[in-house]
């Protein structure tokens, strides 16, 4: 059976439409090439408009419904075009018309001529406005996009209690707006490219020239250029498809919803990446420590700012550590529990039926199933049936002598800990599990050699040539300025090792002078 569209287009299937193919000075003719490459395309709008103040003119618009801007299209192109007075000598050549239009006519910035079918239909498709005239073969590519976007507000992954509380939306352009706003230099870069072989979703490379390692963004820009695939909805694609290590838990690219958090990572020799569609930027290269920074770090007291990293270090082993280590002390080990501790909580596990490493993993999953729960349903009631569900069936598993009063005690702690490392939870649940099967079979040696391999593990990954592990063990006072600790700013006068290799030395504020 024939193809109906292909009927319909003369006989031509649209796919096969050459992108090469040259533009017909007839209008006719061009719009309909138009209409049949955008077949069965509800949303493409055709218009023709003829002035006829003085010699006639006749002109076509084509653009998609939903991605312009309608006032700027009439304001900018139709009105001024249809009432504009043409004089005969306007006619000489369609090419001086044209040139005349697009000068002195539509009052738009961003406007240029094209002549390539390919260059026009992906115009077109990403929002923009063509403007055809009767007897060029040409046409003007004009930038009067407007669509709506979301409001620009205060990121849910990453609240602060101090600081800006602007985050990116799905709008490239607006995103890179709030960059710029920060770092007004012509020496921050936008580069920008396409990716994936259907969806053609643009993205920006957006880097400090003087900065950013030539190194990593040579590295970055092959690794892009190995990129196949259909479309990209998210920067979450692009992490996974460009990470170093694919098969380790641990993120290897860093990712922030605010501006701020972006621009001091730019600002340290990172290379950043922006999606359009995207409210999730992406940082490269990314070390382990930053799991532990938060931007409010930089804004509060460095003291109250140190304290609170420890805690999320300290948070960060308790969770990996609390389960396996209860495993191991009550089961293989129990010499090493006080007396009356060890009374306590073997009278409490009189009557539980199941060994302790099966309490630990019943506890944790249902824990595991109330947060996943609690982040899916609205946020209204998320909380509340987390916190509750919790209680509630903690108490009820204790009265029914399922699980052992202490047990839930050490889930409820390795569920806190946790939380206080959100970009960690993924990777804590994975080695959690490792440490606590590894416990079982070997006991405590198990639970050792766990930590060893984990570490070494660590030790060996690599994120675009920079060793994961950075700052982490040395003395050098500079190194550790900006890791589990933060210095004061008058003390970080150098930028991270190898990430800022090109240009390492800052200026920090000076020290504020003692009162005599």
């Amino acid at each position: 059976m024939k193809n109906t569209d292909a009927a319909k287009s003369g006989g031509q299937d649209p796919r096969k439409i050459s992108s090469s193919q040259p533009l017909s000075p007839s209008l006719d003719e061009t719009v309909a090439l138009f209409q049949q490459v955008f077949s069965n395309d509800g949303t493409l709008r055709v218009r023709v408009i003829e002035n006829n103040h003085g010699t006639p003119v006749r002109c076509g618009l084509i653009y998609v419904d939903g991605m312009i801007d309608r006032d700027l299209i009439q304001n900018g192109i139709t009105r001024p075009v249809m009432t504009y007075p043409f004089r005969e000598e306007d006619h000489g050549s369609p090419a001086k018309l044209m040139e005349k239009i697009r000068t002195e006519i539509i009052n738009i910035s961003d406007i240029m001529i094209s002549t390539e079918l390919d260059e026009l239909v992906g115009a077109v498709v990403g929002g923009k406005t063509v403007f055809l005239l009767d007897g060029y073969a040409g046409a003007l590519n004009i930038n009067a996009q407007g669509w709506e976007t979301r409001a620009i507000e205060e990121p849910l992954t990453e609240k602060a209690v101090r600081g800006p509380r602007e985050g990116f939306n799905e709008s490239l352009l607006v995103n890179l707006t709030l960059i710029r706003r920060r770092v007004q230099n012509p020496d921050l870069k936008f580069v920008f490219r396409d990716i994936g072989t259907r969806s053609k979703t643009q993205i920006c490379i957006c880097y400090m020239e003087s900065l950013a390692s030539p190194d990593i963004l040579k590295e970055l820009e092959g690794r892009l250029d190995r990129v196949e695939i259909d479309h990209i909805l998210d920067s979450g694609y692009l992490a996974e498809l460009i990470r170093d290590e694919p098969y380790s838990p641990f993120e290897m690219i860093g990712n922030t919803e605010r501006p701020d958090s972006l621009v001091g990572k730019i600002m340290e020799g990172r290379i950043a990446l922006l999606i359009e569609g995207s409210p999730f930027a992406l940082t490269l290269p990314y070390v382990f420590v930053e799991n532990f920074q938060a931007s409010e770090d930089y804004y509060i007291n460095f003291y109250f700012a140190s304290f609170n990293r420890l805690l999320r270090v300290i948070g960060a082993f308790m969770s990996v550590s609390i389960p396996a280590a209860y495993i191991a002390l009550v089961t293989y080990a129990q010499e090493m529990v006080p007396t009356l501790l060890l009374l306590s909580i073997a009278t409490a596990r009189l009557s539980v039926p199941f060994p302790t490493v099966v309490e630990a993993l019943l506890m944790l999953t249902i824990f595991e199933i109330l947060r996943e729960a609690g982040a899916r349903i609205p946020t209204s009631i998320g909380q509340a049936v987390s916190i509750v569900g919790a209680l509630v069936l903690g108490q009820a598993a204790v009265d029914a002598r399922i699980v052992s009063a202490p047990m839930v005690i050490v889930v409820g702690l390795t569920g806190i800990t946790t939380l206080l490392n959100p970009r960690l939870t993924g990777p804590l649940i994975i080695v959690r599990l490792g440490l606590l099967i590894s416990t079982f079979f070997l006991g405590i040696y198990g639970y050792f050699f766990g930590l060893l391999g984990l570490v070494i593990h660590l030790m060996g990954l690599r994120s675009f040539g920079v060793p994961y592990m950075l700052g982490v063990g040395s003395i050098r006072p500079q190194d550790i300025k900006d890791t589990a600790i933060r210095a004061p700013w008058w003390d970080m006068y150098l930028r991270p090792a190898i990430i800022g290799a090109r240009n390492m030395k800052r200026k920090p504020p000076k020290k504020p002078a003692k009162r005599a």
